[in-house]
């Protein structure tokens, strides 16, 4: 099975995600760093699609940035504008296999589409 990840290495959560992907027998890794390689706003569309989520679920909503940007009650194209703009404000870590995509918080999420 390949699974992708969207992963930021300085995140615990994203760190023990790629662990249990790595550990998980017959599962072939994808790492995309999305802070060095984001998402273009049609595959986050894409990924939030298929996860069943909105881009406000998929908002980092403790970042600062959010707030000071007002997104905490922000629409969608404009919660996208802002993620697109400013990589860091997307949550991770987002997982996909061909079983779906999880926003893995907690980690264990991961296992569902594994």
């Amino acid at each position: 099975m390949k699974a992708m990840i969207w992963h930021n290495p300085r995140c615990g959560t994203s760190r023990k995600t790629l662990a249990i992907l790595e550990e998980t027998p017959g599962v072939e890794v994808s790492v995309i760093e999305y802070l060095k390689t984001p998402p273009t706003r049609e595959e986050l569309l894409r990924l939030y699609a298929r996860a069943g989520m909105t881009p406000r679920d998929g908002l980092r909503a403790k970042e600062p940035l959010a707030a000071e940007m007002g997104l905490l009650n922000a629409d969608d194209a404009t919660i996208l504008d802002a993620m697109m703009a400013h990589p860091i404000l997307i949550e991770r870590p987002l997982v996909e296999t061909d079983k779906g995509v999880k926003l893995c918080r907690p980690q264990d999420k991961v296992r569902e589409i594994l």
